[in-house]
């Protein structure tokens, strides 16, 4: 529930405590009133020497002290209302801070996010800056690194899922990645190697004999470390692969790939040191993110890739689906590139 909620019943309680603490007072004072009312009757019966007076008035002190019992009584079932309130609205008021807190929490996440991505920009330009200050004192053009692929060749992606505790529906994003190539424009021009409960020997196997452009993985991360599952068929805790043993596996081959996505959780803090030692691109998320966000993210970036569209261009696509579906999740998505390469001017799919 959002602060705003809380902060909203907050108030109501606070308005039913106050509102218990005046009709409890106010009976109170009731109670009071009619004790001596009471005291007053009982006064003058004793004075009087009529009889019927000393009745009539020893009457009105029993009425008098029946209303002030049930003004007590009235006055105890409000201060318990009002103690109950007061309980209540102690609670809501934790809950209330524990909700400002993790929004607070999550604004900096996002502030942090933005500031990295604009960070990233400002570095890439002022890069880009500092290489042609040094072409024009040289009298050089220095060319933007040839990357080796797309030839008439299609694309080929190595997709890899890992759910080892089968908490997470890798089966299904494969699914819609498959979908969204299958109804692209250039569909014949990309060829998926779909492995669903993807072991290391699935990641070497892949890697050596697909030979794939585009390395991705769904499934378990964090900063640190890679989740793969065994070869068994119950759900079981995985194996736990190091982000650098997963780096040099990736890089075992004479033709590494172009492009490796992590579409797991935590995995952007590993998306830089791929480009530096693999390859010259790398997507990873900044947080965690929910299992539909990284199946629409996922769908989309190469539903993009497939129709013709750049690197950056279908990262920008994948986030603009996240962002049009209603969810705060688009700016999880980071893709990171090496010094030399333009990911707005790198297609990995070009019909002939």
């Amino acid at each position: 529930m959002s602060a705003s909620m809380y902060r909203g019943q907050l108030d109501r309680k606070r308005k039913q405590r106050l509102e218990a603490d005046r009709r409890a007072n106010e009976y109170r004072s009731k109670e009071s009133v009619k004790r001596n009312e009471a005291a007053k009757a009982r006064q003058a019966a004793h004075k009087s020497k009529s009889t019927s007076t000393q009745s009539s008035k020893l009457r009105e002190a029993e009425r008098k002290e029946k209303d002030a019992a049930s003004a007590a009584k009235t006055a105890a079932d409000w201060a318990k209302k009002a103690s109950r309130y007061a309980a209540e609205e102690a609670s809501l008021a934790v809950k209330l801070s524990r909700a400002e807190q993790s929004e607070a929490l999550a604004t900096e996440k996002k502030r942090q996010r933005a500031q990295h991505q604009a960070d990233q920009r400002v570095a890439a330009q002022q890069r880009v800056l500092e290489s042609r200050v040094t072409d024009a004192e040289r009298g050089l053009v220095e060319m933007t690194r040839e990357l080796p692929a797309p030839k008439q060749e299609q694309l080929r992606v190595l997709i890899l899922g890992a759910s080892s505790e089968g908490d997470l529906r890798v089966g299904r994003e494969q699914k819609r990645i498959r979908a969204a190539v299958e109804s692209a424009l250039h569909r014949e021009l990309v060829e998926l190697d779909v492995r669903p409960a993807a072991t290391t020997d699935d990641l070497l196997d892949g890697i050596t004999k697909f030979r794939p452009h585009v390395v991705h993985f769904s499934g378990h991360s964090d900063a640190d470390l890679i989740v793969f599952e065994d070869e068994e068929d119950g759900p079981h805790a995985g194996v736990i692969v190091t982000a650098a043993a997963f780096a040099r596996a990736v890089q075992a081959t004479d033709a590494p790939p172009l492009l490796v996505l992590l579409n797991s959780c935590n995995s952007a803090a590993q998306i830089d040191g791929l480009v530096k030692s693999v390859a010259p691109f790398a997507i990873g998320m900044a947080d965690s993110i929910a299992d539909a966000d990284a199946i629409n993210y996922a769908a989309q970036f190469y539903a993009a890739v497939a129709n013709g569209q750049s690197i950056g261009s279908a990262h920008a696509s994948g986030q603009a689906a996240l962002e049009l579906a209603g969810l705060d999740s688009a700016e999880l998505p980071t893709l990171a590139w090496a010094d030399d390469v333009d990911p707005n001017a790198v297609v990995l799919v070009t019909p002939a």
